[in-house]
This record gives structure tokens, C-alpha cells and sequence, in this order.
């Protein structure tokens, strides 16, 4: 058994942040159902290309993006927009533990596929709403993207290199974190609503939003800025608070060197053969450091330039200062810690033999994470589990004769 298999999720979601959240649920056991549009499912199907390639390198139907949020769910396809396929959501719906969709504010209850209505039907249901902005609030009718997210809810500011120096400016992430992060944050809501549930019996609504999640993210940028009065800016590839601790230019490459207290930069000044500087005034401190971060960046900058990455990264480690080189993700998934800590999973699936995954990075000594499906082609499971919820084949038959699945 692994830690959620006695769970039932019915997963209306669609894109990243729900999708994220529904996965995780599924790689740690529970039967996650995904409820797709008859046609073309999910949006990301066809965010392509990259596609998956089947054996003899030709593309499948399988968009890259969709496949890294979607394994260990089955695809059910179901009209809801159809009073027939409304009916099967909510026939489903009674026999599952938890319900995650991300459509716009008021678009269910349109369809009685609420969590009034369904709670109604199963009062200990968990159905958990992920919109942009939330249920409620000025902004709760807005479509809520995560590029707008991270520009409306602060991260854009303090992001990117500084607008005085080349290539100033605001930048997004490199991915969604607005989307990860709430479907990180919606996975912990419905883990303690469910907690919630074994006392009482009861479950309940969780009303979690992009922008919420974005904000509060920001964490010890916040407090800088309740505690000063003053907005952080963008820092680029440094640390507004730990000097010296962003990237260097070395003779062939760049490194992260990350000095995070006294100690570590007098290792560092050795390692850097300028050793009078972890005594000197105006660095002997952070604090001092931070305050005289100009001048001491302009001094390290010459010496870091000198030599290679390699020698970097070997005697600063040695030394117990952090460091590292700044891989591309090929580079970073060929480290041997990938192999080691058993990041990489191929799963059986039936387009293309077998689909490259990274695997869940939680690790559990009595319930891991399971990998038993791939993600799921479109309405791959559409009859097996419509046959689970009690419909005869006939009324399958007449609702695929209907479209409505």
C-alpha cells in the first residue's frame, strides 16, 4: 500500500497548477481520475512542440509539456457542459475523497458541479478551487496566468539583473512558480483538510489562488520591505542580504559561489590568495560586507576570472565554502546524483513504448512514491471507469452515441 491508496481524486483540472497538485496525489497513491473535454483534453496536449517520439523517432500526439504533470492519473472524457455529463461527474463525485478543479469563478455552479452541490451529495468531500486571484476580491473574475502573477504579484520587481547595469530589467522565471508553488500549496491544504476530516467526519472548501500563493512567497523579501519601508529591487545574481554569494566569471565558464557567514568567507579568502581581506575592516563582518559590497565585489571579481570553474568548484568544496557550476539542464541531469538518488524514471506507454520522466523528489521509507502509469492518453480510461461508477455498457454506449464522453 502506499501513503494515499485508500484515496479517490477527481481531478478537473487543466494546464500546471492543478495538474502539479493532482500529480503529486497520485505518485504518493492515490486513484487520481482526470476529467478531460471530449476532443482535446487538456490545454497542454497541444503545447507543442517538444512531442514525445516514439521508437523510431517519429512524433506522437503527446506534447512534453503535458507529460510532466500528468503521470499516474486515468483520463476520463466527459462533456460537462452536457446535462448527461454532468450527471457523471456528480455520480463520480459521490464515491471520491477529494475533487480539485481550476475553472473560473462561478462557471460550476452553473453546471451543479459546485462544492454546495456536490458537498450535498457527499458532505465529506474536499474540493479544493485554484483560480488566479481567489473566490473572492476585486480581482476574483480575472483569468489569472502565471506570467501575470509573477508580475502583478511582486516576484517581476526582484527578478532580473539591475536596470543599471547591461541587460537590466524585470524577468520572469525561468517556469511557472506561481503555478508550481499553489499546486505545491494546494497538495498541504488538501493533506490537512483531510487530516481535518478523520476527526470529524466532515470536508470542506479550500480556496487557494496564484496570487495569494505568489506573495507570499516572497518571504524574507517581504519582511524587508515591512521592516523598512523601502521595495526591494532587482539584485540580478546576487544576494540582498549575503555578500559574497552570486555568480563569478571564471577563466572558462561561470560559478555560483554562495558565502553564507564569517567563517565561510575567511575559507574563501585563502582558497582566493587574499587572505588579509577576512580581517580587513570593512569585510571582516556581513554586515560590513553587504555595506561595502561595490568594492569588494570589484575586488574578488579579477581573481575569480583567473581560473577555471573546475578549480573553483574542487577547492572551495574541500575548503567547506558552497559553490557549484551553473549546469544546463542536460549537464544537470547527467550528474551522477541523479542516478544516485533515482531521479530519472521511464514508464511503459502505449504510443511510445516508454516516456521519459523525472521522478518525485519525496523520499519515503515506508510509502514511496509509486510510478505505476504513465500520463494518460486522451479518454484512455474513459470505459473502465465510468464501469467502476456503477454506469451499465448500454448507458456508456449512449453517451459516447451523444458525445457527451
Amino acid at each position: 500500500m502506499n501513503a494515499l491508496s485508500h484515496l479517490r481524486v477527481l481531478d478537473l483540472t487543466r494546464v500546471l497548477a492543478g495538474p502539479w497538485c493532482t500529480q503529486l496525489l497520485a505518485d504518493l497513491g492515490a486513484d487520481v481520475i482526470k476529467v478531460e473535454r471530449p476532443g482535446s483534453g487538456d490545454d497542454t496536449r497541444a503545447w507543442g512542440p517538444p512531442y514525445l517520439k516514439d521508437g523510431a523517432g517519429a512524433e506522437t500526439s503527446e506534447a512534453a509539456y503535458y507529460l510532466s504533470a500528468n503521470r499516474g492519473k486515468r483520463s476520463v472524457t466527459v462533456d460537462l457542459a452536457h446535462p448527461d455529463g454532468q450527471r457523471v461527474v456528480r455520480q463520480l463525485a459521490q464515491h471520491t475523497d477529494v475533487l480539485v478543479e481550476n475553472y473560473k469563478v462561478g462557471q460550476l455552479a452553473r453546471y451543479g458541479l459546485d462544492y454546495a452541490a456536490l458537498a450535498a451529495l457527499n458532505p465529506r468531500l474536499v474540493y479544493c478551487s485554484i483560480t488566479g486571484f481567489g473566490q473572492t476580491g476585486p480581482h476574483a473574475d480575472r483569468a489569472g496566468y502565471d506570467f501575470i502573477i509573477q508580475a502583478m504579484g511582486g516576484f517581476m520587481s526582484i527578478t532580473g539583473e539591475r536596470d543599471d547595469l547591461p541587460g537590466g530589467g524585470p524577468q520572469k522565471a525561468g517556469v511557472a512558480v506561481s503555478d508550481l508553488m499553489t499546486g505545491m500549496y494546494s497538495t498541504v491544504a488538501i493533506l490537512a483538510a483531510l487530516s481535518h476530516r478523520e476527526r470529524t467526519g466532515q470536508g470542506q472548501h479550500i480556496d487557494m489562488a496564484l496570487f495569494d500563493v505568489m506573495l507570499a512567497m516572497l518571504a524574507n523579501m517581504n519582511m524587508n520591505y515591512l521592516t523598512s519601508g523601502q521595495a526591494p529591487g532587482r539584485a540580478g545574481n546576487a544576494h540582498p542580504n549575503i555578500v559574497p554569494y552570486q555568480v563569478f566569471e571564471a577563466a572558462d565558464g561561470h560559478v555560483v559561489i554562495a558565502v553564507g557567514n564569517d567563517g565561510q568567507f575567511a575559507k574563501f579568502c585563502e582558497v582566493a590568495g587574499c587572505p588579509q581581506f577576512a580581517s580587513h575592516a570593512d569585510y571582516v563582518r556581513n554586515a560590513d560586507r553587504v555595506r561595502n559590497r561595490a568594492a569588494l565585489i570589484a575586488a574578488l571579481e579579477p581573481m575569480v576570472r583567473a581560473r577555471p570553474v573546475a578549480f573553483w568548484v574542487e577547492h572551495l568544496e574541500a575548503a567547506g565554502v558552497p559553490c557549484g557550476p551553473i549546469n544546463n539542464i542536460a549537464q544537470a541531469l547527467a550528474d551522477p546524483q541523479v542516478a544516485a538518488r533515482a531521479l530519472r524514471v521511464d514508464l511503459p506507454h502505449p504510443l511510445a513504448g516508454t516516456v521519459p520522466l523525472v521522478a518525485n523528489p519525496i523520499k519515503l521509507s515506508a510509502t514511496p512514491p509509486a510510478y505505476e502509469r504513465a500520463p494518460p492518453t486522451l479518454g484512455q480510461h474513459t470505459d473502465e471507469v465510468l464501469r467502476e461508477c456503477g454506469l451499465a455498457p448500454e448507458e456508456i454506449g449512449r453517451l459516447k452515441s451523444l458525445r457527451v464522453v
